[in-house]
């Protein structure tokens, strides 16, 4: 244990314990007197939906904290409820925690691989007298539950002999009972001021097929009974969970307790992470895909683990994203703004940065020779020179922005109008001679002249010029599709309507078909991210990308109005 710790001085080991989190000084506290010897985590998702960002939140800490204390990190399913599990989500949730980072080596568990140790657990708490069977209706046992003004009444089958509980609760294993018609209830306090602990329910009957064990199991525990078993059997030392189940944690203790666990793990809560403008409810993004509102679950415009892979977000930006958020045992909003910072903050030295055209217009250089094309060489980034540099093809017919050129341009706009002469990036001087227009008055096409001495890296300083514009070769440039996202929530309006509907922004995306960008990203993969000049990261989609045919879609702009704070 103390070979895990490095050596401090007195001073060293007071700062040190203040810039530990809540959790780490409880674990501190554990290993100090002994309570444990070793550090477990685990991330026990349930398989009923893809996971999403605040889902990050807590895998990231669970491995951390394992990882900080030499300790193991599990993954576990708490799949109790077959209604809504697929293996489609369990799937995907194994593939989110990899991508992340967190490796949790072969311990892949199942609530469903204890489903006989939970039967057994149930079993002894009959035995004990602490369990029951009831054959009163869920709204009934809601009904004598009370509330936080009222105790609860007893019900009328809690004094049932263990022998009679013990057959009807083999009955309800064997499948004698209809859906609803008994369960089995914890025998504990109805007067207890803790509402969860006026005996619970424990298992319910389920004529369900389950993903993982099949048709063997007609009943199924719930969840409050399984977390903490599936935890005593697995070693996990602290159960680290969200601040809704605090009020469940006596409930935790009393199953451990009872079960007679020897050495039970500790439940700490933390504060769940919340972002602003974005969707994290699973009924809400269920209804999204259902509806066919967002194309599933990794729709880029969701903040689902799958969709922020999808759109181009990557694991170390997510990683600092938590970081920054820290650990809290009060509720707070994180404005989402934070999180782009960090993807920029992680991109912006490791991608190449090249040239796409979203809105084209032909530029013509009227005294380039026709049918000439040269190489002209570029940095790849020149904030990191590491990146290398590439070629670029250049002709006589260009692509540019179509908002690079204005007949009658304002003040201070300093790229192309008639007379006016700017820098074409890595290339030459380029001045405007006028453009050619459609019967609708729309321009198609603008023409300049160019000067030959100008070449960039020919050293040429003879005059200045204040504005630089991007371009792609006409001849060489590949064509793509891209597509701008922006967030689904209506940021002016607010999440919600007062109907308690999602209010949504009809111009979360804009889908750009005629795009022309440099012929080498003919050969990028999906997942594979670049700067676009001016336009912001973009990276392959991995799913409606075919050859010939790429989609790029934007990750993020280039600015935000985001700054830490000091």
């Amino acid at each position: 244990m103390e070979e895990n710790k490095r050596e401090l001085t007195e001073g060293g080991e007071k700062e040190a314990s203040l810039s530990k989190n809540f959790i780490e000084r409880e674990i501190d506290r554990d290993l100090a007197e002994g309570v444990y010897d070793h550090v477990q985590t685990r991330f026990p998702p349930e398989p009923n939906g893809y996971l999403h960002i605040g889902h990050a939140k807590s895998i990231l800490l669970n491995y951390g904290l394992a990882k900080e204390y030499g300790g193991k990190f599990n993954l576990r399913f708490d799949d109790t409820n077959p209604t809504k599990e697929k293996t489609e989500f369990v799937e995907s949730i194994i593939e989110d925690v990899k991508w992340l980072g967190a490796d949790f080596e072969d311990r892949l568990y199942f609530a469903s691989d204890y489903f006989q140790i939970m039967y057994d657990c149930a079993v002894r708490l009959i035995k004990k007298g602490k369990a029951f069977v009831c054959d009163l209706t869920a709204d009934e046992i809601r009904e004598y539950r009370g509330d936080f003004n009222h105790p609860g009444k007893e019900s009328p089958y809690r004094n049932r002999s263990v022998e009679e509980n013990l057959k009807l609760f083999e009955e309800m294993k064997n499948g004698v009972y209809k859906d609803g018609e008994k369960v089995l209830r914890a025998r504990i306090d109805m007067a207890a001021p803790n509402i969860n602990m006026r005996d619970p329910v424990l298992y319910r009957v389920a004529h369900m097929h389950h993903h993982n064990t099949g048709d063997k199991w007609c009943i199924y525990p719930m969840y409050d009974f399984a977390h903490p078993i599936e935890d005593a059997v697995e070693h996990i030392t602290h159960s680290i969970c969200t601040l809704e189940f605090e009020d469940h944690r006596p409930l935790y203790e009393w199953v451990v307790r009872e079960c007679e666990f020897e050495n039970p793990p500790r439940q700490i809560e933390f504060a769940k992470m919340y972002l602003t403008n974005v969707i994290t409810g699973k009924r809400y993004i269920k209804k999204l895909v259902e509806d066919g509102i967002v194309d599933g679950w990794d729709d880029p415009r969701l903040v689902t683990i799958a969709a922020l892979r999808r759109r181009g977000y990557t694991p170390e930006s997510i990683r600092k994203f938590v970081e920054l958020a820290g650990v809290s045992k009060a509720d707070n909003s994180i404005d989402s703004a934070m999180l782009e910072y960090c993807l920029r903050e992680d991109l912006k030295l490791k991608r190449a940065r090249v040239m796409a055209i979203l809105d084209p217009v032909k530029l013509i250089i009227d005294n380039y020779p026709e049918g000439q094309m040269e190489e002209l060489d570029a940095p790849n980034n020149m904030e990191n020179e590491e990146l290398g540099s590439r070629k670029l093809p250049f002709g006589r017919e260009l692509y540019i922005e179509r908002e690079d050129f204005m007949e009658e341009p304002p003040k201070k706009y300093f790229r192309l109008f008639p007379g006016n002469e700017v820098r074409l990036m890595n290339a030459y001087f380029v001045t405007c001679t006028g453009c050619e227009k459609d019967e609708n008055g729309r321009v198609t096409a603008v023409h300049c002249t160019y000067d030959p001495e100008t070449k960039s890296g020919s050293g040429f300083n003879a005059r200045k010029v204040k504005g630089t514009i991007h371009w792609v070769a006409a001849a060489t440039a590949l064509k793509a599709e891209c597509r701008l996202y922006e967030n689904l929530v209506d940021e002016e309006k607010g999440k919600l309507n007062a109907d308690g509907t999602l209010n949504l922004n009809p111009n979360s995306l804009t889908v750009l078909r005629d795009c022309y960008l440099e012929p080498g990203l003919k050969e990028a993969k999906p997942f594979e991210s670049f700067q676009f000049v001016r336009n912001g990261y973009f990276c392959v989609d991995c799913r409606d990308s075919e050859p010939g045919h790429p989609v790029f879609n934007r990750i993020v702009s280039l600015k935000s109005s985001f700054r830490l704070p000091k």
